[in-house]
């Protein structure tokens, strides 16, 4: 129920009640700007994107305070990314209030950064984030609408990855220090990512069964899934390397530094900088975690399916494996002409036989 009544003293109260059954009223001096007023909050009431007044003044730096706060419970790796994406949104938006941000401020923003020089995959992600917490948003009743949606998101960038040669890897290999050339190995013949190498543990090497089982993220974080903890299979060759490097630096994780404690990401991937400017052809951006996509080559040349290659990696679904990795898989323009020709040729040459048969002397 809505009404727009004129007051003693001239001026004119529009009113009206939400879902809940509560008045919100406000004084205008002209009619007209009451009715403007009325109209909107009616419209947003009908259409479901109706937000409390007192919850419009929220500003974006308040709600990515009130947003961290319950997002803290996530792992201290996830929590510290978030932090990192909330402070490019807080430069941009903090001041505002959570209502006032617009879809063309949104694409403004991440059309400036891209200007500004960051890479195309990272304003990406930015924009991700900020589509999340502004979805917490929504769902809290603090706006009627998110305003980043894909016609805001700027493009996620060239996502077809680097595959080092095995030449390159083997060179990588040879120019990191003695203690840390197992990391190479655990990065492009098993797949272990950068928190994972350093996370392993000699007691998740199943020597015998010549397997690694990943348990753990560095420091000693548990693994965010289940497909995650799938036991990788190793070579001899790989098995007899990791047996070698513990004997040699015996430690609570097979990754150490000199003193024989964990080595942590930061460190492995200093490491890994020193080692790729001294290997020819190898991108700037080439990190540690791009081993594999090496190892992904290495299984897909072998002959191995998209299933087999998805475990090893140990993907979620198949679908992140063939995103990622579909352009890897042998041309099948002429194995589908192959496929085709054994069909058709055989009926279209029973065809042929029969017309000619038919055919008069």
């Amino acid at each position: 129920m809505s009404s727009i009544k004129k007051r003693p003293n001239g001026k004119w109260r529009a009113r009206y009640r939400d879902v809940a059954g509560k008045e919100h009223a406000r004084h205008f001096d002209r009619k007209t700007d009451a009715q403007r007023w009325l109209d909107g909050e009616t419209a947003g009431l009908v259409s479901g994107t109706w937000v409390a007044p007192q919850k419009r003044k929220v500003t974006v730096d308040e709600w990515c305070d009130s947003w961290l706060e319950g997002y803290s419970t996530r792992r201290t790796s996830t929590v510290r990314q978030a932090k990192i994406h909330l402070a490019q949104i807080r430069e941009e938006f903090g001041p505002l209030q959570l209502s006032a941000v617009r879809p063309s401020m949104v694409k403004s923003w991440s059309a400036r950064l891209k200007a500004d020089g960051a890479a195309q995959s990272y304003v990406y992600r930015l924009h991700g984030r900020f589509s999340q917490i502004m979805q917490d948003a929504v769902l809290d009743g603090l706006i009627g609408a998110n305003p980043c949606s894909k016609r805001t998101a700027p493009s996620s960038g060239d996502q077809v990855p680097y595959v080092a040669t095995t030449e390159q890897v083997w060179l990588l290999y040879d120019a990191m220090e003695q203690r840390y050339k197992v990391s190479i190995l655990l990065g492009a013949f098993a797949g272990l990512t950068t928190a994972e190498s350093c996370g392993l543990r000699p007691d998740d090497v199943q020597w015998l069964k010549r397997e690694i089982h990943p348990v753990v993220l560095y420091p000693a974080e548990p693994l965010k899934t289940d497909m995650r903890r799938t036991p990788v299979p190793i070579a001899d060759a790989l098995v007899t390397a990791l047996s070698g490097h513990v004997a040699a630096y015996p430690g609570a994780t097979i990754l150490t530094y000199e003193n024989g404690t964990q080595l942590g990401p930061w460190q492995l991937q200093r490491e890994f900088r020193r080692a790729r400017a001294k290997v020819d052809g190898l991108p700037e951006g080439f990190r540690y975690h791009d081993l594999r996509h090496y190892f992904a080559s290495l299984l897909i040349a072998s002959g191995a399916d998209v299933k087999i290659v998805q475990y090893r990696l140990r993907h979620a679904s198949a679908k992140t494996t063939l995103d990622t990795y579909g352009h890897l898989w042998p041309d099948s323009d002429e194995s589908t002409r192959t496929a085709v020709e054994k069909i058709m040729s055989a009926k279209m040459a029973l065809a042929d036989s029969v017309r000619t048969a038919g055919r008069p002397s």
